[in-house]
């Protein structure tokens, strides 16, 4: 008994001493959701340092995984990420990427994503969304949200809506794919009425074969729409 007390506790020394200096093998990086990828490998290899150096080949014991972790989520196209270490010395990064739903093309381009933050545009990859043009100011996204959020969620607007112009006095024009006319649609108030009333002026119009005869819908009234022809 004592001679197999003497091993187990050999044993168990020995095998907490070589986990202790194991050396971390190359990050595995996993990305979640949205295969569009804003980061590369590379990308969140490089942000996977620690004093300076890259973990590679650290002993495990000596990361600081909330550390990781933080470098990863302060990243601007980073939504959430996750940083585990196994008992091998694999270290896994779970990176989701944020969701770019709006692009604002003015003296600075960047994204708006999904949640209504900014997001900066990347080199790997092009969001295929709506321009924002306008006056639009970095620091006060709230209501150019509300309008490309809309238009995400929103089939018939996703499939039409290339532009979103912000005026100075806070009200919106929308500019459709394939059609001449601008969209006049005011201040935020009474959305929901404004974007049925596009709908089904723009059904009646397509059924007419008349489309292209206008040059501005206005859609600031709350019971009809206005519109110019040429």
């Amino acid at each position: 008994m004592v001679i197999l007390l003497i091993l187990v506790v050999f044993l168990y020394a020995f095998s907490s001493t070589k986990n202790t200096f194991r050396k971390v093998s190359d990050p595995v990086i996993n990305f979640k959701g949205d295969n569009n990828l804003y980061l590369t490998h590379e990308n969140v290899s490089k942000l996977l340092i620690q004093n300076k150096e890259s973990v590679k080949n650290k002993p495990k014991e000596t990361l600081d995984l909330n550390d990781l972790e933080a470098a990863l989520n302060s990243n601007q196209m980073v939504k959430s990420a996750q940083v585990y270490l196994s008992v091998n010395g694999t270290l896994t990064a779970d990176i989701e990427q944020k969701k770019p739903i709006a692009r604002v093309r003015t003296n600075a381009s960047y994204y708006i994503d999904d949640q209504g933050s900014y997001m900066p545009l990347s080199s790997n990859y092009t969001a295929r969304v709506p321009l924002v043009t306008g006056q639009i100011e970095k620091n006060n996204l709230e209501d150019v949200f509300k309008i490309a959020q809309k238009v995400e969620e929103d089939t018939f607007l996703k499939k039409h809506v290339i532009e979103i112009q912000q005026t100075e006095k806070k009200t919106f024009f929308l500019k459709f794919r394939q059609c001449p006319f601008t969209i006049q649609l005011g201040s935020l108030k009474n959305l929901d009425k404004k974007i049925m009333n596009l709908k089904a002026f723009y059904n009646k119009a397509l059924k007419d074969k008349s489309l292209n005869n206008y040059v501005n819908v206005n859609l600031q009234f709350e019971s009809q729409v206005v519109c110019t022809k040429k």
